[in-house]
C-alpha cells in the first residue's frame, strides 16, 4: 500500500477532532485496525473498511477520491513487483540516518514545547488566516513555477491551525510567507506546522527546523553558514564529520535535507531587513518565513521585490465568538464560577457584545490576539480572586495601550502566585518562596541584558549572561577568580609539602595569586581585543575512545587554543618569577634594584616563561585529540547543554591538571640543561620540580578553565558575581528552569527566550525605570527599536 494512506487517515481524524476510540465507536471498525491502518502496518486494506471510516469522519468528495486512488495504487503495487532501486551510497546512508535522528529530536523537542505553552488547554485558540496582500507576495505564475505564456490557477490558501501543513503543500514552490501582527499566533502556527509535517515525514523529505532569525546579520554572515551554526549550537552531535570533511550539519543543509522555518523576520535589525530579503531571494531553498506585516512591507520596499516564488497568508483577529467559546472554560476555580459578586468572563463578553460601553471597543481590540488572551487568562482565569470586569473600567484603562500594559505588568506576579511546588525538568524544585518583586527584578535584569546585545536579541543563552557586566568588570572578576585559585593551590601545597611557616606561605600565595590574576586578565583582554570575548559552549566531550567521523579541528580553533595556552603559560611564568623576586626581597632583606637580584629575576622570568608556556601549549593542544562528538539529544535543552559543558570542563581538568604538572616538572630539567651554559648555573632539583609542577598544573588548569571556557565564565559570573550583587538569584539554573516551567520563558533549542518579545521589552523598560543610573533618554528608549541605546563598552564583538 502507498505509505500515504495512514497519514491521510490520521490527518482526517485529527481534523474531525476524534480520538481513535471515538472513531471506532462511530464506524464499527476496531481500534486495533484503525491503529494499524494509520501506522502503515495493516496487511489487508479492504475498501469497505476504509469506506466505513470515511463515513464516520464525514469525508468530502476530494478526500474520498484520494483514498480510492491510494487503495488502487496499493492493489497495483501488490500485483506488480516494484522496480529495483540502486543501493544508496555510504554518504547517502549517513545523511539519511542523520536526517532521521534530527527529525526525531526536533519532533520530541517541539511537542514538549507545545505542551509547555498549554496550547491545547482547554483547546487551541482558533488561529485562522486569509490570503496575504498581493503586493507582498510573488505572482502565482512564479509560485507555481510555470513557463512563459502559461496561466496560473488561483489557489485558495485560507484555513486554520488544523490545516497549516495542507496549505503549505498547496504551494508548488514550497516557499510560504506568514504575516500577522504582534501576538497573533505566528509562533504557535510554526510549531503546529512543524509537528504536522514531521508526522508524515520520511527520507528523503527535508526536516523542518525552526530558526529564530532575528539574530542573523545578513551583512556579515551568509545564510547557509548561519543555519549551520544554529544547527551545531542546538544539535551538537551534528558536529561529526562526513568523508568530505564537512560537518553533518553542513552536509544536511547542502543536501537540501533541512527545511528552514525562519521565525521572526521582523526581529532582524531595521536597517538589515532589506539586505536579508535580498539574500533570501538569492536562494532557491524551500522556506517558511514569519513576520509582522508592517516590517515585512518595509523590507519589500527596501529590497524592491517580495520574497520570490513565495505565496503568503496573513493571520486574522480573534472574534467575540472565539472568545466566548474559550475564556469561560479557562476559569476552573469554584470561586470563579460560583461567586455571585463576581461578573466573570460571561458578563464581560456579554457587555462586549452589547458594544455600547465606551471601554468595550478598546478591550475587544486588545483581546483579538492570542497573546493578550493568554495573558488575560493567566491573570483572571486561574485564581478566582480578581474579576475580569475591571478591564472594562474606562477610568483605569482608557486606551488599548493601558490595557496591554496592565496585562503585561500583571503576568509575572500572577504566574508566581499560588503555583504548586512541583519537580522541575532540571532536577530542582519550584521556589514559591521567591517574591514576585524580586523575580521581576531578576527577569528585568535579563531582559535589559538582552537589549544591550547586538540588535536587541531574543536568545537568552546562559553563556552570554556574563556579558551583562561591563567588559572591564567582567575581565576583572574573572582575573581575580583565577588568581584566587592559583594562590589557594600554592598555599595548600606549601603548607602540605614544605616546612614554610603559615605567614610566609600566605604571603607567597597572595603574591603568586596576584601574578596569576594579572597574567590571566592580560590574556583575556588580548582575546577580547581579537574578538573572542564570549566563549561558546564546547560542542564536544572528552573520551579515550575515538569515534569514527569525529569532530574536525579547524586551523582557527587549533590556533586559538595554542595561543591561549602558550601566551597564558608564558605570562604566568613571568609573573611567577616576579612574585618570587618580591618574596625574596621581603624575607631576605635584599633590594630589588641590586644587580644580582635583577639578574636572577630576569633569568627566572625567562626560564619560568619557557617552562610553563611550552607545557601549557602542548597540553591544551594534545587535549584536542581526546575530543569526540556529543551523543544524539545530549544537549536538547539549555540545562542539558550546561550540564554537558560542565562535564566536559571537569574532564578537561582531570586530564590537563596532571598532564600540565608532569610537563612543567619535565620541562624544567630540559630548560636547565639547554640554557644552563648560556645563563650560568641553574638550580632545578626534584623537589623544585614536584612543587612547581603541582602548583602550575593544578592552579594553572583551574584558572584556565575558569577564564577560557563557557562553563567557567558562567560559574564565576552568573553563579557568583551577579548573585552577590543582587542581580540574579544564587540558584540561577533552578530559577531559569522554574521560569520556563511557569511559562515566563520558552525554549528554542539550546537557549531560552521570553514568552514574547512584548513581555521582554516591558520587563526591560520597567527594570530601567527602577534603576537611578539610567537617564530619561534610556527610559523612553530613543532608538528605532524602542529600546535603550547601549552603554559604552557593552556590545559583544563579533
Amino acid at each position: 500500500m502507498d505509505d500515504r494512506l495512514g497519514p491521510l487517515l490520521r490527518r482526517m481524524r485529527t481534523r474531525a477532532g476524534l480520538t481513535q476510540e471515538r472513531l471506532a465507536e462511530l464506524s464499527g471498525v476496531s481500534v486495533r485496525t484503525i491503529r494499524r491502518l494509520e501506522t502503515g502496518r495493516a496487511a489487508d486494506h479492504r475498501l469497505g473498511t476504509v469506506s466505513l471510516l470515511a463515513d464516520a469522519l464525514g469525508a468530502d468528495a476530494e478526500d474520498r477520491r484520494r483514498l480510492t486512488a491510494l487503495l488502487r495504487g496499493a492493489e497495483t503495487a501488490e500485483e506488480t513487483p516494484p522496480p529495483r532501486r540502486p543501493e544508496p551510497s555510504a554518504i547517502q546512508r549517513t545523511l539519511a540516518t542523520a536526517a532521521a535522528e534530527l527529525a526525531r529530536e526536533v519532533r520530541h523537542r517541539w511537542r514538549r514545547e507545545e505542551e509547555q505553552r498549554r496550547v491545547h488547554d482547554p483547546f487551541p485558540l482558533p488561529v485562522r488566516w486569509q490570503d496575504a496582500p498581493a503586493e507582498l507576495t510573488d505572482h502565482w505564475e512564479n509560485v507555481q513555477r510555470l513557463g512563459p505564456g502559461a496561466v496560473a490557477s488561483r489557489v485558495d490558501l485560507c484555513g486554520d491551525l488544523h490545516r497549516v501543513a495542507d496549505v503549505y503543500r498547496k504551494v508548488p514552490s514550497r516557499r510560504l510567507l506568514v504575516l500577522g501582527r504582534g501576538g497573533s499566533g505566528k509562533s504557535v502556527l510554526t510549531i503546529r506546522f512543524l509537528l504536522d509535517v514531521l508526522d508524515e515525514w520520511a527520507v528523503p523529505d527535508p526536516v523542518p527546523v525552526i530558526f529564530s532569525v532575528g539574530s542573523w546579520d545578513p551583512a556579515t554572515t551568509p545564510l547557509r553558514d548561519w543555519l549551520v551554526g544554529r544547527l551545531l549550537r542546538d544539535h551538537p552531535h551534528l558536529a561529526r564529520r562526513v568523508p568530505s570533511g564537512a560537518t553533518l550539519a553542513a552536509a544536511l543543509v547542502d543536501a537540501d535535507l533541512v527545511l528552514p522555518v525562519l521565525d521572526g523576520f521582523d526581529e532582524i535589525a531595521e536597517g538589515l531587513r532589506g539586505k536579508a530579503l535580498d539574500v533570501l531571494n538569492g536562494t532557491s531553498w524551500p522556506l517558511v518565513v514569519t513576520s509582522r506585516r508592517a516590517e515585512y512591507a518595509d523590507a519589500v520596499a527596501a529590497a524592491g521585490a517580495p520574497l520570490v516564488w513565495a505565496a503568503g497568508i496573513e493571520l486574522t483577529d480573534l472574534t467575540l465568538e472565539d472568545l466566548a467559546g474559550y475564556l469561560p472554560r479557562t476559569d476552573r476555580t469554584a470561586a470563579g464560577r460560583g461567586d455571585p459578586a463576581r461578573e466573570g468572563w460571561e458578563g464581560v463578553l456579554a457587555r462586549l457584545r452589547a458594544a455600547g460601553t465606551p471601554s468595550a471597543e478598546p478591550l475587544a481590540r486588545v483581546l483579538s490576539t492570542p497573546l493578550m488572551v493568554s495573558l488575560a487568562r493567566t491573570l483572571y482565569g486561574g485564581t478566582g480572586q480578581a474579576d475580569p470586569a475591571e478591564l472594562l473600567d474606562g477610568a483605569l484603562f482608557p486606551t488599548e495601550r493601558d490595557l496591554e500594559e496592565h496585562l503585561l505588568a500583571g503576568f509575572v506576579p500572577a504566574v508566581y502566585r499560588d503555583l504548586p511546588d512541583e519537580p522541575s525538568a532540571g532536577g530542582g524544585r519550584g521556589h514559591e518562596g521567591w517574591e514576585a518583586a524580586r523575580v521581576q527584578h531578576w527577569l528585568g535584569h535579563l531582559a535589559h541584558h538582552l537589549s544591550l546585545l547586538d540588535r536587541d536579541r531574543q536568545d537568552l543563552a546562559w553563556w552570554h549572561v556574563g556579558v551583562s557586566l561591563r567588559r572591564s568588570t567582567r575581565i576583572t572578576v574573572l582575573a581575580l577568580a583565577s588568581g584566587l585559585c592559583v594562590g589557594l593551590v600554592d598555599w595548600v601545597v606549601d603548607m602540605t609539602c614544605t616546612s614554610v611557616g603559615a605567614g610566609e606561605a600566605l604571603i607567597q600565595g597572595l603574591l603568586l595569586g596576584l601574578a596569576a590574576a594579572v597574567a590571566f586578565g592580560s590574556v583575556h583582554s588580548a582575546m577580547v581585543a581579537l574578538g573572542a570575548g564570549v566563549f561558546e559552549p564546547s560542542r564536544v566531550r572528552l573520551g579515550l575512545r575515538r569515534v569514527r567521523g569525529g569532530v574536525g579541528r579547524g586551523p582557527g580553533r587549533t590556533s586559538t587554543i595554542r595561543f591561549a595556552g602558550v601566551l597564558g603559560g608564558t605570562v604566568m611564568g613571568v609573573g611567577w618569577a616576579c612574585a618570587a623576586g618580591v618574596q625574596h626581597a621581603l624575607y631576605d632583606g635584599v633590594s630589588l634594584t641590586d644587580g644580582p637580584v635583577v639578574r636572577a629575576t630576569l633569568t627566572n622570568m625567562l626560564c619560568f616563561g619557557v617552562i610553563i608556556g611550552a607545557a601549557a601549549g602542548v597540553v591544551f593542544w594534545c587535549t584536542l585529540f581526546l575530543e569526540t562528538p556529543f551523543d544524539v539529544a545530549a544537549a536538547a535543552t539549555p540545562v542539558r547543554l550546561l550540564h554537558a559543558n560542565r562535564a566536559t570542563v571537569l574532564r578537561q581538568f582531570a586530564v590537563q591538571g596532571p598532564a600540565l604538572a608532569v610537563l612543567v616538572a619535565g620541562n624544567g630539567f630540559l630548560v636547565v640543561r639547554t640554557l644552563g651554559d648560556a645563563l650560568g648555573p641553574l638550580k632545578w632539583s626534584p623537589a623544585d620540580a614536584c612543587l612547581t609542577g603541582a602548583i602550575g598544573g593544578l592552579g594553572g588548569a583551574t584558572a584556565y578553565l575558569l577564564s577560557f571556557t563557557a562553563w567557567g565564565n558562567w560559574l564565576v559570573v552568573a553563579r557568583g558575581w551577579l548573585p552577590l550583587t543582587g542581580r540574579l538569584p544564587w540558584r540561577t539554573v533552578a530559577f531559569l528552569d522554574d521560569a520556563y516551567r511557569r511559562g515566563v520563558l520558552r525554549q528554542t533549542g539550546a537557549v531560552y527566550q521570553f514568552r514574547h518579545i512584548r513581555l521582554q521589552h516591558h520587563l526591560a523598560r520597567a527594570y530601567r525605570e527602577r534603576q537611578p543610573r539610567f537617564s530619561p533618554v534610556l527610559l523612553t528608549g530613543g532608538t528605532a527599536h524602542g529600546r535603550a541605546p547601549e552603554p559604552e563598552d557593552t556590545r559583544v564583538r563579533p
